[in-house]
Formats: C-alpha cells, sequence, structure tokens
C-alpha cells in the first residue's frame, strides 16, 4: 500500500492556493466541462428531445449529486473522526463531483448505444459507459494550459484529485478483472497509469469501491427509481393509479418482472439477498402511501401531491443509509432491507412500463442503425486516410495516430461524445440523407 499517497493529490500538478478546497475544484472543473453541458442532450431513459416532461442525463447527474451530497453529509453528522478515517474517508465534496461526473461518458441514445458500441469496439478491448466517464475525466476532458514547445496540451484530462477519481470508479476494475456476477468495468487498459494512481491508497487485491464511490451508487440508483416513476406518471405510461386498486394489473407486473432473467429484481432473488415476497410486499408499502388515486391530469392538488411525494421519498431513502462498520460484509454502508427493495420496484416499474414498450423499442432500433451507420462511415474514411469529413478536433487526433487500433478509438470516442441530435445530423449528412448547410460544423 502506498502510504506516502494523499487523497488530494492530484497526477499532474501541484496544489494550489484557492479560496476552495480541493474537492471543490474538482467539482467546478466537471461542472464548467463541455463534456459534462452535452448531457443536456443525451437520453436517460427517453429521447432527450421528447421535451422537459422527462430527465435527460443532465438533469439526472445533477440531482443524483444532490441526493449524493445530502447523504454524505448526514453520514458526517452522525460518525466521528476515526470511524470516517476507517472506512477510508468522506467529504460532500468529493461525493458530489463524482455524482456530477458519474454519467459524462454515457453516449448518444443512452443504453442501447453503449451495447452497440461495445460490439463496434470489439476489437479494440470494447466499449463501457462507466469508463469511458473515466476516461473522459482522465484523458478527454480539457483542462490543462497549451505547451507551444510541445504544441500540445501539458496533460489530459481535468487532472482531478485521486478521491475524486476513486470515487468515480463504481467498477473498480477492468474488463473481465471484477466478480462474476458482473459483466460491468470502470476502466480501460489505455488509463492504466490513471487507474492506478486513483488506486493507490488501496491494495490490487481490494476490488471495493471507495465509500464516496458506493455513496453516488446509491444516489444514482435512487434519482433513476424516483424521478422516472415520477416522469412517466405523469406521462401516462407508468399507472400508479390502476396498480393501487387492480391487483390483476399488479400481478401481471409482479411476473413479469421476476420472469425477466436479466432484471435487477429477479437476479436479487436467484442471488438469495431478497425473496420475492420481500420484494413486493416492500413496494406495496409504498404503493398505498402514494397519493395518486386518478390518471394524471396536471391539476393544482396532483402537481402538490405528486411533488410531496417525491420529496418524501428522497428524504426517506437519504435516511435509511448508514456506515457499515462490521467485517462482514465489503459495503460500506448499509441501506436498510426495505428501502433498498422499495427502490429496485421503482427501477422495474420503468423497465416493465417504459423501456420494454413497443413504441420505445422501434426508436431504439433507429437509433442502432445511426450509432452502426456513423462508425461504418467513419471507419471507411480512416482506413483510406481521408479524415476531411471528421470535426477538427478529431481530424487533429487521427493525423497523429500511429495505429489502426488508435483511429478506431478515436472513432469510438467522436461518437461516443456527440449529443443525440448531433448524432442524427451527422449521420443524415454522411449517408446522403439531408446534407444540410456547408455553414453547419455539427461537432465543434
Amino acid at each position: 500500500m502506498a502510504q506516502s499517497a494523499s487523497r488530494t493529490d492530484r497526477r499532474h500538478t501541484p496544489r494550489q492556493k484557492d479560496n476552495r478546497s480541493e474537492a471543490q475544484r474538482d467539482r467546478d472543473r466537471i461542472l464548467y466541462n463541455s463534456a459534462f453541458r452535452r448531457l443536456a442532450g443525451v437520453t436517460q431513459v427517453v429521447a432527450a428531445e421528447e421535451g422537459d416532461v422527462f430527465h435527460n442525463r443532465l438533469t439526472h447527474s445533477i440531482k443524483v449529486a444532490q441526493f449524493g451530497r445530502r447523504i454524505a453529509e448526514k453520514l458526517i453528522r452522525e460518525a466521528d473522526e476515526g470511524t470516517l478515517q476507517a472506512v477510508g474517508g468522506l467529504d460532500p465534496d468529493v461525493v458530489e463531483a463524482s455524482c456530477l461526473a458519474h454519467d459524462i461518458g454515457h453516449p448518444p441514445f443512452g443504453d442501447v448505444a453503449e451495447r452497440e458500441l461495445d460490439k463496434l469496439a470489439s476489437g479494440i478491448g470494447g466499449f463501457e459507459g462507466n469508463a469511458q466517464s473515466f476516461r473522459v475525466v482522465t484523458k478527454l476532458g480539457i483542462h490543462s494550459p497549451w505547451d507551444t514547445e510541445r504544441e500540445s496540451s501539458k496533460y489530459e484530462g481535468l487532472d482531478l484529485t485521486l478521491a475524486t477519481l476513486n470515487a468515480v470508479l463504481k467498477y473498480p476494475w477492468k474488463k473481465g478483472e471484477g466478480p462474476k456476477k458482473t459483466k460491468k468495468w470502470g476502466v480501460c487498459g489505455s488509463e492504466e497509469d490513471d487507474f492506478r494512481f486513483a488506486r493507490s491508497l488501496t491494495t490490487p487485491q481490494d476490488k471495493r469501491r471507495s465509500l464516496e464511490a458506493e455513496l453516488m451508487d446509491w444516489a444514482d440508483d435512487v434519482t433513476y427509481s424516483v424521478h422516472d416513476m415520477e416522469d412517466f406518471y405523469r406521462a401516462g405510461l407508468i399507472p400508479l393509479d390502476r396498480l393501487k386498486i387492480d391487483d390483476r394489473s399488479k400481478k401481471d407486473f409482479y411476473d413479469r418482472t421476476f420472469a425477466r432473467d436479466d432484471g435487477e429484481a429477479a437476479r436479487l432473488v436467484t442471488e438469495g439477498r431478497f425473496t420475492r415476497t420481500q420484494l413486493e410486499e416492500a413496494f406495496e408499502t409504498i404503493l398505498q402511501t402514494m397519493p395518486v388515486e386518478e390518471p394524471y391530469s396536471a391539476t393544482r392538488e396532483q402537481r402538490c401531491h405528486l411533488r410531496n411525494l417525491t420529496s418524501g421519498l428522497i428524504r426517506l431513502y437519504i435516511q435509511s443509509v448508514s456506515l457499515q462498520t462490521s467485517n462482514t460484509t465489503d459495503a460500506r454502508i448499509r441501506i436498510e432491507p426495505e428501502r433498498k427493495c422499495q427502490v429496485v420496484m421503482g427501477k422495474e416499474l420503468t423497465w416493465h412500463f417504459v423501456i420494454l414498450n413497443p413504441s420505445l423499442g422501434a426508436q431504439q432500433q433507429g437509433h442502432r442503425t445511426i450509432i452502426k451507420g456513423l462508425h461504418t462511415i467513419f471507419s471507411n474514411e480512416a482506413d483510406e486516410r481521408r479524415f476531411s469529413s471528421f470535426p477538427q478536433s478529431a481530424r487533429e487526433s487521427l493525423e497523429t495516430a500511429e495505429s489502426d487500433q488508435e483511429h478506431l478509438r478515436i472513432i469510438v470516442d467522436l461518437i461516443a461524445g456527440m449529443t443525440e441530435q448531433q448524432a442524427i445530423q451527422m449521420y443524415q449528412r454522411l449517408a446522403g440523407i439531408t446534407l444540410g448547410s456547408v455553414l453547419l460544423n455539427i461537432v465543434r
């Protein structure tokens, strides 16, 4: 274990005099980065252009950050300094920064594009949204001043502190090196040095997430569960009112949820962490407290009830978290089992009523076509060393790349870094569907 390392260390620059803490500087660097701003044009569940009824990745990330910070502040109030040191340290600004960054590398069109890019990038190690988030903050983000002598930036990425980089690592391992129960991974081989730096306060055998990463993960789950349930009830897609009174509709939801082998609820039952009865009863408890008696029609009364419901759930799920100080588990936090079950079933609502909806499936097929089409066209252009159709930033990287594999990684980075409108417009232009104006640079 590298005892000389400090949570506030940065790889490339020393500490600077500032009125902010090192973690606050991290938060601000993420907040002002263009990759974070791009999330306003990226799907959370349904397409970003559907309107402000639904959360996009940006509004989702802002709420995750608020929730994560509040949990951290609660735990700090409750624990003594020795306990906090024993679990690796806790800083609300680190938690907030990691929450803001947790989706910063996710591609346009959400999970469907992530799976498609993973297939297309199989020859260069695959693609994973969490690993791409780590790549953005360590390689692709711009913060360094320009070095005139080297004709390049002095360093790559945002040069975040060790603590924040470690907190961004929801899956602190490379592809194929994590627990058998997950196919997820959090870092590409190209970021090996940054990964070692981020994990320098742990032993190589330790696969556990930091405390701050665990808080980020819980904040992500809760926010996804609560605000998607609200969004899709308002949109008429999740019939909360019917589920309260119609046992047949509720049974159909339960049966389909536990029959979906790749679903989280079914997995938790298979692993023996919860029973189906526990999950159903927890959902029933929260469902019966919901003040929803009829389909949403945006009356002032309904809006008040809905706002009180979501704020009450957020408060409940903040209070459900405590520090795990025993050695009986690898987790650093304890979440009340009933609350965990409720959040899982809230997420399953979105799967059952929205993600598996045929109308969304048709959209997703179009999204796959766009991602594959962009990859094919860009790859063919790169093979022929024709870079004129690429945005300037990608063109500069392609011209200095030394191998075909580097070309492919640059292309994947380019596609993953687009908003959905940029991906659609770029595909239409390159495929000759709609040529657009020569004055319009789609990606800057």
